[in-house]
């Protein structure tokens, strides 16, 4: 998107702000929590509280890439403004051949330099959300299943069969490296509200924003085929308690997850492709940085 800005200033700091608007991999995220922890009434009895809501991320995001812009033009990208003039081009019907070769090309490219940045990246994530193994573990799961199956056929050994499956997966995610990671940083996340759990959310999301959902699915027994739909992981998010009897998601800690989420670039695509258009891991890592502290500081407010 900013390979048409000439100067490289303009690139820069379009580059690392970007990120800031809303995307539709945060979409599920943002209904998930609003539909559970916003009630679906209207404000004077005409609009919908989680329609607002909704809305007011999409305008959230873009005040805060509007400010951010602002301060780094000030600031790390100090520069006399040029207005962007634009030439409209002679439309003329394409050459299909040098159409395929440049898709073949930039696509080339973009697998070979960002896409390997990209593969790296999920890989470590599926380690860290699946290792270490527990024989021990497996091998309880496994003779609980084989009971199960022997067991004479009823309605319900299917669903206990799945409830099992689900049970073991739950227990692995947080016994994994992710896990131990998402109870590690608690201290960190517990002035915004979030528990270890929801920090264990919060690192499957650096994979994709919306594998939260699926990754929340797994650590409340609810299993991996959920999505922001789903009216049992709802309920489930509403029940969440601490150990003293408090519920975990009250509005406002709703409302800090959603401004976390509209900040912070917990994307590692994100993050690969600014690598591949700067050449550097500068520039990432300031993005990520920054976005992190600044989702930080924005969450502990509300």
């Amino acid at each position: 998107a900013t390979r048409t800005m000439e100067r490289q200033r303009d690139r820069m700091m379009k580059m690392l702000v970007v990120p800031l608007m809303t995307c539709s991999a945060r979409l599920p995220v943002y209904t998930l929590i609003i539909a559970a922890r916003f009630p679906p009434s209207r404000v004077w009895g005409l609009v919908p509280v989680q329609g607002l809501m909704l809305v007011g991320m999409y305008l959230f995001s873009t005040g805060t890439a509007l400010g951010v812009a602002a301060l780094l033009g000030r600031t790390v990208f100090k520069g006399r403004p040029v207005p962007l003039l634009i030439e409209m081009p002679p439309y003329r019907r394409p050459h299909w051949g040098s159409v395929a070769a440049m898709m073949w090309r930039k696509s080339k490219v973009f697998l070979t330099q960002a896409g390997t940045v990209i593969l790296l990246c999920t890989v470590g994530m599926w380690l860290l959300l699946t290792f270490p193994r527990s024989p021990e573990r497996d091998g309880r799961y496994a003779a609980q299943r084989a009971q199960l199956a022997a067991a004479a056929e009823s309605p319900t050994r299917a669903q206990a069969l799945a409830g099992l499956e689900t049970d073991q997966q739950a227990e692995a995610l947080t016994q994994s490296f992710g896990g131990v990671i998402g109870k590690g940083i608690e201290p960190a996340i517990a002035p915004l509200g979030f528990d270890w759990k929801i920090g264990i959310g919060l690192l499957g999301a650096f994979a994709a924003r919306e594998v939260f959902i699926s990754t929340m699915g797994i650590v409340y027994g609810m299993g991996r085929d959920v999505d922001e739909g789903s009216a049992g992981l709802r309920d489930r998010i509403r029940a969440e308690t601490r150990l003293d009897g408090r519920p975990v998601y009250t509005p406002l800690v709703g409302a800090s997850l959603l401004v976390f989420f509209a900040i912070a670039c917990q994307c590692m695509s994100t993050l690969a492709v600014v690598r591949r258009e700067t050449r550097s891991l500068r520039w990432p890592a300031f993005l990520f940085g920054y976005t992190l502290a600044l989702a930080w500081l924005s969450a502990f407010l509300v």
